[in-house]
């Protein structure tokens, strides 16, 4: 029986100890906003952070992280990042930036996601977070087949329509052998300023009932603030204001789970013995 090429297998980045991808089912349910807090909390719990936006579609990235200067190409065609807050950052965003959109398909998709993983000197990392686009399309695909990822955070509003799709995600990484690190409730409900009633406009609960169901850690939820919001549009995520904020606290405790799911996947990684 004949075979199509084998695809080449991933190869590690020297220098970048773990990478962990950003994923939802669906667009709008914050994917962007907890992948830029998420990197911010990391890099000040101590870790050396890279943040590589690879939703080519809508790049939020950049507004996000208030930085849109074109990264500089160094010497062996090799592009710097941009250092915004502290992580090196990359996005289709800083190339081509305004709203022009990039219309693509499959394989040019596949060459910017290896360019941006393989042609950025991203130096010494403890964590590379990726956000990638919503749903289970082909920059996912290309993201598992280029290098080999410590695990996926999967981002979900607790509605039921999210969760459907936030499953999809689940069942996608499982297929492509991606550790889910666990799921985050993001907009998980919202406190009135007035009668400091909490509201579930999204529902709630719905992401930690996914998780139980899947047998993956739940990350933690994240209350529908209007400061992260607000600190996203201003390119001054909520992350920044450190682990004490009340606003920004939730972020931290995610993170703290990240590093504890992401140091047991890569001691897991480890123990394995390939037989080619």
């Amino acid at each position: 029986m004949a075979h199509g090429p084998a695809m080449p297998a991933p190869v590690a980045l020297p220098g970048v100890a773990k990478i962990v991808a950003i994923g939802s089912g669906k667009g709008g349910v914050g994917k962007t906003t907890i992948a830029v807090n998420l990197a911010i909390a990391l890099s000040r719990l101590g870790q050396r952070v890279g943040l590589m936006d690879a939703d080519v579609y809508g790049p939020n990235v950049p507004l996000m992280m208030g930085s849109s200067e074109q990264p500089k190409v160094g010497p062996g065609n090799m592009i710097e990042p941009n250092l915004t807050h502290g992580i090196k950052t990359i996005s289709i965003g800083y190339i081509s930036p305004g709203d022009k959109p990039l219309v693509m398909r499959g394989p040019m998709l596949h060459q910017i996601v290896r360019q941006f993983l393989q042609q950025v000197n991203w130096g010494e990392l403890d964590y590379l977070i990726v956000d990638l686009p919503p749903g289970t399309g082909d920059v996912a695909i290309s993201l598992v087949q280029t290098v080999p990822l410590t695990g996926a955070v999967v981002v979900s509003t607790p509605s039921d329509v999210s969760l459907e799709d936030a499953r999809k995600a689940l069942e996608m990484f499982r297929q492509v052998n991606v550790d889910v690190l666990g799921i985050v409730e993001n907009m998980s409900h919202f406190t009135c300023p007035h009668c400091h009633q909490e509201i579930d406009i999204f529902s709630r609960g719905g992401a930690e009932r996914t998780a139980q169901q899947f047998g993956v850690p739940f990350l933690g939820a994240i209350e529908l603030l209007p400061a992260i919001r607000e600190g996203g549009d201003r390119g001054m995520p909520v992350a920044l204001a450190g682990p004490k904020s009340p606003q920004a606290e939730a972020f931290y405790a995610v993170a703290e789970k990240v590093m504890e799911q992401a140091e047991r996947a890569a001691a897991a990684a480890t123990d394995v013995i390939e037989i080619q």
